[in-house]
């Protein structure tokens, strides 16, 4: 594990720049990959199995043209965003709301292994023994959207913590990407909203790739 301050040269510049960016963070893997081209894949913990597909596919055919996928490792679409790019072998990192001594899900504490061992990185500005708290995680989307380079979002229903991590987005310029969705499904009311309100809608990764 190391830890990286924020008065440190290998401190990634993306972080530098937003708004309460950590002093310090916590990191087991690559910090190379930190300053790497990457896209955060977010949505919904609850995913349609649509969402799922998607999000694995997106990111897979990302990290085959060797763009970083930034992730949240919860259930659902962030899972299935790091898987994607694991099976492409390529660089994913895990941004946690806990501390190291504490993955949540339990679960996915496997994938970290993965993820590792492929050359992605987990990180955190948590303490190692920092439970992974309800409050936590909405403070750690910052980080997600701020190392990124664009957001895309997969799924978010209306009232979705996806959303929050949009917000900081748009507050640190990013460029917002939106699946299209289902007109009557909940999981896809949050994108379609984003997409009305000036989110870029895209079909496949050209269009990502476009844009950065």
């Amino acid at each position: 594990m190391k830890t990286i301050y924020q008065s440190q040269k290998n401190y990634p510049e993306k972080l530098k720049n937003i708004y309460a960016s950590p002093e310090k963070f916590y990191l087991i893997g690559d910090e190379t990959i930190l300053n790497k081209p990457s896209i955060a894949i977010i949505g919904c913990r609850d995913a349609s199995n649509y969402g799922k597909k998607v999000a694995f596919q997106f990111a897979y055919e990302l990290a085959k043209k060797e763009i970083v996928i930034i992730s949240g490792l919860a259930r659902g679409i962030d899972i299935c965003g790091h898987l994607g790019a694991l099976e492409a072998n390529g660089k994913t990192i895990a941004i946690l709301g806990s501390g190291f001594n504490y993955i949540y899900p339990s679960e996915h504490k496997k994938y970290c292994e993965k993820i590792i061992e492929r050359g992605g990185a987990i990180l955190t500005e948590y303490e190692p023994k920092t439970r992974p708290l309800p409050m936590n995680f909405p403070h750690r989307n910052r980080i997600i959207s701020g190392l990124s380079d664009g957001v895309l979002v997969v799924e978010a229903k209306q009232k979705s913590g996806t959303l929050i991590t949009v917000d900081y987005a748009l507050e640190q310029g990013k460029e917002i990407f939106a699946i299209p969705g289902n007109i009557t499904s909940n999981y896809s009311y949050g994108t379609n909203e984003l997409i009305k309100q000036g989110a870029k809608l895209v079909t496949n990764v050209e269009e990502i790739l476009e844009e950065m």
